[in-house]
């Protein structure tokens, strides 16, 4: 096959399945964004952005698509794992590519630990009589022993759980719209423009929190070698589930924005128990409507999203450890099951015990969903710079559109709202990037320089090809 002869002018031999069709990665990548995610942050969103959470959405949809086409300009140049760090790495140069790799680690590996930590903590405050803990050890222990079954097996688990989903969703939407049309609540458009409290750097501030309701459209990236239908069909993905995603997260905050009993206190005094869109869902239908979005919410988070969560993760941990530059034995793949097994198991470890810390921490959920969002974001805006590089400084490209301008305006959005992002998250994150450049200097000082496989004569084929154009 073509994707597979592609892996081996690179130097990399097909170790694992490709068994995913663009149903499956559709699947994957609505159950890693989470229907339903913006429910869980719904108050602190509604808060940072003076009540225009729509709107915060809606630029945020905006903002990613420019990445996603990013995202499918370099998976077509290079059909593999890896994601920004093989883009990077490929499209400007191998020590990039690691600081790539290094900077979106902090969004991969945390992840998995932030949502199995949420939705343990609305288990628990469901269910008190079972500790935090125990919720984490169940929550980890299921999602890895799937992941280890095969890539099979987690495909089917998330249509399954897709489907749930959905069906609350839906069940929300009708009865929020019923309750507006009888005279609950208030009709407004506020929720994507209030006069009162518009600013740039207030939306841009709150794109940056709601950013994480977004998070995973690109994991699809990770599964450029388990897909069967070629390269190709990871764009369209990434493309359509940003968009649906993006439709359903306005559709239900705007709804939510207009049943919030208490408007004014809730931007007053932010949402410290993250129960505002709860409320606003027992306005519209009464508690019982109220518990099931929580217990969907909790349930979404803690299995189907952080099961492929821990899948994305495990492939970079993957494709870094098989040019060396992470240990050696996270590249090794089960062959039997034709997942990287050690990677997977690392994985659930460290997202139990990161779990478990945080959750000894009052500002554990708000820290680590700050840091997840600064590293996705500088890992976007290195993808999109790569876009340059690779193709039009590099490759000599005449599509300027989809190669300079494309890239452009979405590095543009992505950087205001960075630099616009929580102040202690732009300090850890460059404290985390710092680190990388010491692991970086370590390598060189023990002769172990970052190389990809294959580099070199692929680029020349690459230039070949622009010239032939």
């Amino acid at each position: 096959m073509y994707e597979q002869d592609e892996l081996s002018r690179y130097g990399y031999r097909q170790e694992l399945n490709r068994q995913l069709r663009l149903r499956d990665l559709l699947a994957y990548g609505l159950v890693y964004m989470v229907p339903i995610a913006p429910m869980a942050i719904f108050g602190s969103v509604y808060a940072g952005s003076g009540g225009m959470v729509a709107l915060a959405y809606a630029i945020g949809v905006v903002a990613l698509v420019f990445t996603a086409f990013s995202y499918a300009q370099m998976v077509k140049a290079f059909p593999m794992s890896g994601s920004v760090y093989n883009y990077a790495g490929r499209g400007i140069s191998p020590p990039v590519g690691f600081l790539a790799g290094w900077v979106i680690l902090l969004d991969y590996v945390l992840v998995p630990g932030l949502l199995y930590l949420v939705a343990s903590v609305a288990m628990h405050a469901s269910v008190p009589a079972v500790p935090v803990w125990v919720w984490l050890l169940g929550f980890v222990a299921v999602n890895t022993v799937v992941n280890s079954v095969g890539i099979r097996m987690t495909a089917v688990v998330t249509r399954v759980m897709l489907v749930g989903e959905l069906i609350v969703l839906a069940v929300f939407l009708a009865v929020a719209g019923w309750a507006l049309a009888v005279g609950k609540g208030r009709f407004s458009g506020d929720a994507f423009y209030s006069p009162d409290t518009f600013t740039w750097s207030v939306v841009a501030g709150a794109v940056s929190i709601a950013v994480l309701s977004f998070l995973g459209f690109d994991g699809i990236s990770m599964l450029a070698e388990e897909t069967r239908d070629g390269s190709r069909q990871i764009g369209r993905a990434m493309a359509a589930v940003l968009v649906l995603a993006g439709v359903l997260f306005i559709a239900q905050t705007w709804l939510a924005a207009m049943l919030v009993p208490d408007p004014t206190g809730l931007l007053a005094t932010g949402d410290p128990d993250g129960t505002a869109f709860y409320d606003a869902a027992a306005v519209a239908g009464g508690s019982w409507l109220a518990t099931v979005c929580a217990v969907a919410t909790a349930v979404a988070w803690g299995l189907p999203n952080s099961m492929v969560a821990q899948v994305a993760t495990s492939r970079l941990l993957y494709a870094m450890a098989r040019d060396r530059q992470l240990p050696r034995f996270l590249s090794k793949v089960s062959l039997r099951r034709s997942v990287p097994i050690n990677a997977t198991l690392l994985t659930g470890a460290v997202s139990l015990a990161l779990g478990l810390y945080m959750a000894t921490r009052a500002d554990g959920i708000t820290l680590l969903s700050s840091l997840i969002n600064f590293g996705a974001m500088v890992a976007f805006l290195v993808l999109h710079i790569s876009v340059v590089v690779h193709h039009v400084i590099r490759g000599r490209s005449r599509n300027l559109g989809a190669h300079l301008v494309m890239p452009g305006v979405g590095f543009a959005i992505l950087a205001y709202v960075v630099v616009n992002a929580n102040i202690a998250a732009q300090r850890l994150g460059l404290a985390w990037l710092a680190l990388g450049v010491l692991v970086l200097a370590g390598l060189y000082a023990t002769g172990r320089r970052p190389t990809l496989s294959g580099l070199a004569p692929v680029q020349r084929q690459s230039q070949r090809d622009v010239e032939r154009v």
